[in-house]
Formats: structure tokens, sequence, C-alpha cells
């Protein structure tokens, strides 16, 4: 009998330590699968972050390798440099990535450095108790702004895919959200293309998936995919922002959704 579907042989069958409601679970699925299809097992490398995602490399069926908070990008790096054969991606948080690790991206994109990164945006520090990260939306109530983010005292959220996607060093630039079955199944296309462009040698490939923090947000899983489309998609717009694969790349920017960021957006109480 033919089997049309399963566990992807790149994912362990063990228990992830994620919340219910998260969606880390989703995203590590869908990196496995992209594996996969791609037959990239034997030759591919991960390298882990801090966050909560610090035990990814407990869940994938690949050589993997922790990094110190925010040097994933760096440590990748390495590993790419010595070993150009390889496959290595990057699984980092918005506040890995985009707070203590932002120096480290941002330079591995600039220097055009042959990596996929796959960047999960839950709009707080989720592992530490839900304090305010770079990512957090004007307005957002967390346990370090309780009143909500003010932009006069805590300035404004990073966007960095868009930041990313105009240095010359970055092949693919994509925003997503795993929130829906059609989410889903842009969030894995999206995924392979950054693969893509690292097989392709044509640069930096990074997909930011827009996840949800239930606990954290103080919401119950169902209310967290509906935060996080109301609220969050609004901030951080949906779309390919590069893909050097394209001929022109101008369709591929019109597709993102220009929506303003909506002013005292805020969770309920933490």
């Amino acid at each position: 009998m033919e089997q049309v579907a399963g566990r992807p042989r790149v994912l362990l069958d063990v228990p992830m330590h994620y919340c219910p409601g998260c969606t880390h679970g989703i995203v590590h699925r869908l990196v496995a699968e992209v594996i996969d299809e791609l037959d990239l097992r034997e030759r591919t490398v991960g390298v882990a972050s801090v966050g909560c995602s610090v035990f990814a490399y407990a869940y994938f069926d690949l050589d993997f390798q922790q990094a110190a908070h925010g040097r994933a990008p760096a440590v990748a790096t390495g590993i790419k440099r010595v070993r150009p054969d390889l496959v290595v991606f990057t699984y980092q948080g918005d506040g890995d990535l985009a707070a203590i690790g932002t120096a480290e991206i941002v330079h591995a994109a600039a220097r055009g450095e042959r990596l996929t990164v796959i960047f999960v945006n839950n709009a707080l520090y989720g592992m530490t108790g839900g304090q305010m990260a770079p990512t957090s939306p004007a307005g957002m109530r967390t346990t370090t702004t309780p009143e909500g983010r003010q932009a006069r005292a805590h300035g404004y959220p990073l966007r960095m895919t868009e930041m990313l996607a105009g240095l010359d060093g970055v092949a693919y630039a994509a925003r997503v959200a795993v929130t829906s079955v059609a989410g889903v199944v842009r969030a894995k296309k999206a995924i392979r293309a950054a693969f893509q462009a690292q097989l392709d040698d044509r640069g930096l490939g990074i997909v930011e998936v827009l996840s949800t923090c239930p606990v954290g947000w103080g919401l119950d899983p169902v209310d967290a995919l509906r935060w996080c489309e109301t609220q969050l998609i609004p901030v951080f717009p949906l779309g390919v922002f590069k893909d050097t694969a394209s001929v022109d790349h101008a369709p591929a920017r019109a597709r993102r959704h220009p929506a303003p960021a909506p002013a005292g957006v805020r969770t309920r109480a933490p």
C-alpha cells in the first residue's frame, strides 16, 4: 500500500517541550519535510540558538551545533566555509536574531553567506518569561511593558526581513505565518525556496515565520492564532520581499500587504 502521509524521516519521534498551541512544532516539521524532499539529510547541519527553540537539536535527526546566544549565523558561517559542500541552516527566535544577534545576522547577510535562516518571530521573549522583544508591536503588553509598549520610551518594532532584503548578499527573503492551512502551505514553499537559494549558490536565504506564544500572550491557542492574524500580520506584512531566482523582483515585492501598524495593539494581560 502506498503511504501518502507520515512523519518526515528527519524529524525524530520524540515528545517536544513546546507549550500547547505554540507553532514551533509546525515549523520544525516543514523544515524536515523540505530537507527530506530535497534529499539533503546526509549533508545538512543545523545550528540551534538560545531561546524556546534551544532544544531543536533534540528533534531533528541531523548533525546539529548549539551556538551561544545570537551567534548562530557566525557559527553557521564557520561550518559552511570549512565545508562548503554541506547545507547549513540556523533556527532562531526573535530575541536571538533581532536583539543580541542583530549584528551577526546583518553581517552574515551583507557577506552573502550561503546559509538558510529560519527566523521564528513570536514578538516576545517566550523562554524567559514574556519580556518585550525588539519585535513587540506598539501597545503590546509584556511582563516588562505591563502598560503596553510605548514608542516614545521603548522605540518601534524591528522589521528584520525587510531590512535584510535590502542587502546585496541576500538572495531570498520572505515572511510567512503558520496560522492556517493555506499559510502552512505558503510557509513550506518559502522554506524550500530559501534552501534552494543556498543550493544554487546565490546567497543567504531567510524565512521569517510569525509564530504564536499562547502562554506569553496570555491567550488560549485558538485566540492566539486569531491574535497573530489580526494584530501581528498588520505590523509584519506577509510576502516575498526578495527572490533573486525571479527575473523581475518587482512583482514579488508587490505581493506584500502594506497595512499600517495599528495603534494601541494589546494582548490580554499576561
